[in-house]
């Protein structure tokens, strides 16, 4: 992977403590731009804290320590002069569970671009529906934009929460176990929605499913206790894994 054009994130030798106990172990990892990159591994493995260190939502927890670095386009996002609300509409998130808020269809996409400052109401309307769109769900509601989005199903929910999300066109966008409270019809549409995304943006999925994984991710990571176990293009790993522990958690031997 020549780092110039195709890494947007790069962590290096990254170290995460909660008080005394370290989550994360020196990881080095390069995500790709414009593609999909699944983190994988047993609940507590350090998949989730990993994610949260790529917005800095660990600075919001007490007794966090970080060493190393993570660049976003060569720049560190751990220094301290570091923007945090820009750096948060840089990089997305998308929670496990749907979190909408209790405002309109409309109020909840255009959120961010408010907080932004944006007041042009011929701007707004232009990104609601371009990020509805983008999340596969401007059809579903384009006549009921003035309902309250806790009338909505929880896929339609998620699918909202993601186009909140990206009305600020954001760089990246991390997806925490995206689908895990949603049926399988929603969840397809989801993942479907994922590899649509991928053109415009550059994700990093945490899931249990493995299977989601060899879905849709272009790169998958193997985590174990805290450390980067295993790192390649997802049908390598999941077809000729080079560590004996990444075999073991993809054959179900343990996790």
């Amino acid at each position: 992977m020549q780092e110039d054009q195709q890494t947007l994130l790069s962590l290096d030798d990254l170290s995460l403590w909660y008080g005394a106990h370290q989550a994360l172990r020196n990881i080095n990892l390069k995500i790709a731009r414009n593609r999909i990159t699944a983190l994988i591994g047993p609940s507590g493995c350090g998949k989730s804290t990993l994610l949260r260190c790529l917005n800095r939502m660990n600075d919001l927890t007490d007794g966090c320590r970080v060493e190393g670095d993570i660049r976003l386009e060569h720049k560190s996002i751990l220094s301290a002069d570091v923007n945090l609300v820009g750096l948060r509409r840089r990089v997305g998130m998308v929670f496990q569970r749907p979190n909408p808020f209790p405002k309109s269809i409309y109020e909840n996409v255009v959120y961010g671009l408010r907080l932004q400052g944006v007041r042009d109401r011929r701007v707004l309307d232009e990104a609601m529906e371009r990020a509805l769109r983008a999340a596969a769900l401007w059809t579903e509601v384009r006549g009921m934009l003035r309902k309250n989005a806790l009338t909505l199903s929880q896929g339609q929910q998620q699918r909202l929460v993601i186009a909140r999300a990206i009305a600020v066109e954001p760089e990246v966008l991390l997806l925490d176990e995206p689908t895990s409270a949603l049926d399988p019809i929603s969840t397809l549409v989801i993942e479907e929605l994922m590899t649509t995304l991928k053109q415009h943006f550059t994700l990093i999925l945490v899931t249990h499913n493995m299977q989601q994984a060899a879905r849709v991710s272009d790169f998958t990571a193997f985590m174990h206790q805290g450390q980067l176990v295993e790192f390649g293009v997802t049908d390598d790993l999941f077809t000729s894994p080079r560590q004996k522990r990444t075999e073991d958690y993809i054959t179900g031997r343990f996790g």
